[in-house]
């Protein structure tokens, strides 16, 4: 399990990145919010802990953003034990649980593993726009009794337009959500790989398509019948 942690005091950073890792949980650490964001857009995480209090962004901003943008990953918030407006913010914008600061490690892994428990019971494996059906375990893409398996990248592509189906992203946007934060590659490559899906959609004989807006982006849209 990958899990991301942000917390800007490195000494309680270390502690918990080493007692995670201890139990197995692969672990990217970050030190502010902005960098908490960069990193949950650019990778795939089981879930994400979030100090609350943090420089550049607080861990509410970060969660925010997120939620906004369509990520469904499970986040747990690091609250001070006497803010309880914050707690209510979180859990109000989304949050799965919160866990006031100090805590004992123990906790904070039965925590860690409810989190996760509760993302393999309710991610649904199926997304759906119009009569098109995206399965996330094994990247089929079907339409009726046609259905294909999409490769990495034209899959990420699919998944992100249809969580934000009816929703213009742009091409910087697409380019940082699944080739990610650290790609070299322009924008250029997100329209190679639009007109790769387009024309999986065509070979499924799907009526969804991906529009274009001039100077906003791009958005899956199914018709209204």
């Amino acid at each position: 399990m990958k899990l991301l942690y942000a917390e800007d005091e490195p000494a309680m950073s270390e502690a918990v990145v080493d007692i995670l890792e201890y139990h197995n949980y692969s672990v990217d650490a970050v030190y502010d919010g902005a960098d908490a964001l960069a990193y949950a857009r650019s990778e795939d995480y089981d879930g994400i802990i979030l100090d609350v209090m943090m420089p550049r962004l607080s861990g509410l901003e970060v969660l925010r953003t997120l939620r906004s943008e369509g990520c469904r990953t499970p986040v747990l918030l690091l609250t001070a034990k006497a803010e309880v407006e914050d707690r209510i913010q979180g859990l109000d914008l989304g949050a799965d649980d919160y866990l006031p600061k100090p805590f004992a490690m123990g906790e904070l892994l039965a925590r860690v593993r409810a989190m996760l428990r509760r993302r393999e019971e309710f991610t649904p494996n199926l997304l759906s726009c119009g009569d098109l059906r995206l399965n996330q375990q094994t990247a089929e893409l079907s339409c009726g009794s046609a259905s294909l398996v999409l490769p990495k990248l034209e899959y990420k592509l699919m998944e992100l337009l249809m969580l934000n189906q009816g929703r213009c992203l742009s091409t910087e946007d697409m380019l940082v959500k699944v080739w990610g934060y650290e790609t070299e590659a322009d924008v250029g490559v997100v329209w190679v790989y639009l007109s790769y899906l387009r024309k999986r959609l065509s070979a499924l004989g799907s009526r969804v398509e991906i529009r274009a807006r001039r100077g906003v982006g791009y958005m899956l849209e199914a018709p209204h019948d």
